[in-house]
């Protein structure tokens, strides 16, 4: 099987690090891999891919100062793709989030591949601006098959209306052994994972952690991750008192070591997709505490049982489940022994194994 995987970037995100497991496992089982990004061949990839994967930056991610210029460059954008396309003679072509779907769909019409666009947010929380929220809803409909994280976004590309739209969820991945690590993580800890930005909620998590500054004076709050609200969750710090308690270490390589190290996780999110920092923790075995937000949690969350699910952007209800994990370590203990159930239902085999249907199914029915 030959496949073409079309991205934006190769950053830290979760959309990324599932672009990383699906390309490193095909090309173990023997695919050829081709993956297309629209940034420089300057950007490295944030998470590991193997070798044997033809990696093919395009150098064509720059802003665009008017209307224009943005046709323009948009043009520029299609036909460079279509030509990679091209040359790389894939059996199936998959995008990755949607600005760059768009650019798939068209670069690949009239060129008889399948082709399979991803989107990796809930569609009702897009941040795409309305031009681009019309390309989508156009462009989707040509698609061979669109893919949504969770069975709540498939009323937003409806069959009624002319597209094909599955579920596919995200891989999980089964955490590797690690060996001495240095110390990260004093304890008690609390962690946080996420781009710094208002849809993760970091806000409404330090408002509920300092309200419990005096009750649990030993705890510690440690958020991973940068984006455009460091300066100002850094700030809220401050005015919180909670400077020598709250740690922004920024983008790190070595999250399972800080998860193996942490006593509790937390996601405080106001709208998420298929969450994979949540997944991977509990994957990890940490007791998990997650906003019960339109899209994600509650998908992977068996509520009571191997995480628990908190009204989301209600700093009180935040606030009152934390102050119940942190005071109870049989509790946490027994919700982190059943968290990685998660690798029965989002395991990378069977993940894998529905992306491989889906496939077949594309390429038959394009036969046909």
């Amino acid at each position: 099987m030959k496949v073409t995987l079309f991205v934006y970037g190769l950053g830290g995100g979760g959309a990324e690090r599932v672009i990383s497991i699906v390309a490193n496992y095909w090309v173990c089982q023997g695919w050829d891999v081709t993956l297309i990004m629209l940034l420089a061949p300057t950007e490295p990839s944030f998470y590991p891919l193997d070798p044997r994967i033809k990696l093919r930056a395009l150098g064509l991610a720059a802003e665009s100062a008017n209307p224009l210029i943005a046709i323009a460059r948009a043009g520029q954008r299609i036909a460079r793709l279509r030509q990679e396309i091209i040359t790389s003679q894939p059996d199936v072509v998959i995008s990755f989030m949607n600005a760059v779907n768009v650019y798939a769909i068209v670069a690949c019409a009239g060129l008889e591949i399948p082709t399979i666009v991803c989107e990796h947010i809930y569609p009702g929380a897009t941040d795409a601006n309305k031009i681009w929220q019309f390309l989508m809803k156009w462009t989707y409909r040509y698609a061979d098959l669109v893919t949504v994280l969770t069975h709540n976004a498939l009323p937003f590309y409806p069959a009624a209306r002319g597209y094909r739209t599955i579920v596919m969820p995200n891989p999980v991945t089964t955490p590797a052994p690690i060996g001495a690590m240095e110390p990260l993580l004093s304890t008690p800890s609390a962690i946080a994972i996420g781009r710094l930005q208002p849809q993760k909620g970091f806000d409404l998590l330090l408002r509920a952690f300092a309200r419990l500054y005096a009750k649990y004076p030993d705890w510690q709050l440690t958020i991973l991750g940068e984006g455009p609200m460091q300066a100002e969750l850094e700030e809220l710090r401050s005015q919180l008192q909670l400077t020598d308690r709250v740690h922004f270490p920024g983008l790190v390589t070595n999250v399972r070591e800080y998860l193996a190290q942490a006593d509790l996780f937390v996601m405080p999110s106001r709208f998420e997709g298929f969450p994979m920092a949540l997944c991977e923790a509990m994957a990890c075995g940490l007791p998990v505490l997650a906003a019960d937000c339109l899209s994600g949690p509650r998908d992977i969350i068996v509520d009571g049982v191997d995480g628990v699910l908190v009204a989301p952007e209600d700093v009180d209800a935040l606030t009152t489940q934390l102050d119940a994990l942190m005071s109870d370590p049989a509790r946490r203990k027994q919700l982190a022994l059943n968290a990685p159930q998660i690798l029965d239902r989002f395991g990378v085999e069977r993940v894998m194994g529905l992306w491989q249907d889906a496939i077949d199914s594309v390429i038959d029915r394009k036969r046909r």
